[in-house]
């Protein structure tokens, strides 16, 4: 997670689209993903909880909020991520509902 909203902050949207669930990548909006964090300032971001993500699981979930400043204004994206380890490497999966 850290690393995905540093790529943010960075603007590496190459690195997101490759952390990605791979049937998802082919969908990957590249244009309008870096488009959208260009015009943010990032602020911080805040992990609220997880759920297992550890060494010997395949799954994992991350809670997290990630300040930054849009039109002037400062805005706070909140997420239940879900993630999904394949060949060793973490994925991004989807946002979740929040339980």
């Amino acid at each position: 997670m850290r690393s995905r909203y540093s790529a943010y902050v960075r603007q590496d949207i190459a690195y997101l689209k490759e952390t990605l669930w791979p049937k998802f990548q082919g969908r990957f909006d590249e244009a309008g993903t870096a488009a959208w964090a260009a015009e943010n300032h990032w602020a911080g971001l805040s992990v609220l909880a997880t759920d297992k993500g550890g060494v010997g699981d395949r799954d994992g979930t991350v809670l997290f909020e990630a300040k930054f400043l849009s039109g002037g204004k400062l805005q706070t994206h909140r997420e239940l991520s879900r993630f999904r380890k394949k060949a060793g490497r973490w994925f991004y999966v989807e946002a979740v509902p929040e339980r």
